[in-house]
């Protein structure tokens, strides 16, 4: 399941949003994320799913492809409407067996938050997998640049970040391949005590630190030996530049947030 997480990863492509200005990406992503909290009844949510399934259309992924890759995330989402429904305890009864209660307001807002999760986790997701590592940092760092003012090193910050977000699929790579060597020695990760599956994970953990760390210093490496010395005096390959269509993203957004705070009345 680990090699096949797609967050971080970046799928070359040509449609509508893979052209667009990583600047009016990122900068919707940031206020789609405050717009999600706008909702709060089933109107209002299936606006944000209908919104969500129109860019996934105009990025060209598969629903399958994106299904597939999101497997430890949903997982989590699942989890979290468990949650709610056993231990929020509003509303009407809904389902009684022995000491488990189901309530009206457990079942919601399990749901509501469900989804909520959803779209934030497909959203941020449609952007790594349509913009390339180093289109974000050039996209964080001319959003950041108003910051240099307060001698904050942006370049830097925005470097930190697109390397984050890359390093998430290769250590997922990295753990997949170190629990099947772990597994073909005999290892066991599904049965035994608790504290028997916290013992066998320890041998997952320490390879992975050490890979970890050997990346980065790796990098760190490749980086010095091309001459890198920060963000002072570097010039782009390739220059940003606004179009139509970013401006139409912003738009969208705009009309999307008059929807919610209509419906949500």
């Amino acid at each position: 399941m680990l090699e096949k997480m797609i967050i971080g990863r970046y799928i070359p492509g040509n449609s509508i949003v893979h052209r667009m200005d990583p600047r009016s990406k990122l900068l919707f992503v940031f206020l789609f994320i405050i717009a999600v909290f706008l909702a709060n009844n089933v109107a209002s949510y299936a606006v944000l799913l209908g919104f969500t399934v129109f860019v996934i259309a105009l990025a060209r992924i598969r629903p399958y492809f994106l299904v597939n890759g999101l497997k430890p995330v949903i997982f989590l989402i699942v989890f979290t409407l468990l949650l709610h429904l056993f231990f929020t305890r509003e509303g009407a009864i809904l389902f009684e067996w022995k000491f488990i209660k189901i309530y009206e307001e457990g079942l919601r807002m399990g749901i509501f938050i469900s989804i909520r999760f959803l779209v934030l986790v497909l959203i941020t997701t449609i952007l790594t997998l349509t913009t390339s590592p180093i289109s974000i940092t050039d996209g964080l760092e001319t959003l950041l640049n108003p910051f240099k003012k307060l001698k904050l090193p942006v370049h830097e910050l925005a470097l930190m970040m697109s390397i984050s977000l890359r390093f998430i699929p290769t250590l997922m790579d990295e753990t997949d391949k170190i629990l099947k060597a772990q597994l073909a020695r005999g290892s066991d990760l599904s049965t035994g005590s608790i504290k028997e599956r916290v013992q066998a994970v320890i041998p997952l953990l320490v390879p992975l630190f050490v890979s970890a760390f050997k990346r980065a210093e790796d990098l760190a490496v490749a980086m010095e030996v091309r001459g890198y010395r920060g963000g002072e005096g570097r010039t782009r390959f390739r220059q940003l530049s606004w179009q139509t269509r970013d401006t139409g993203v912003l738009i969208a957004f705009v009309i999307l947030v008059a929807v919610l705070a209509w419906v949500r009345k």
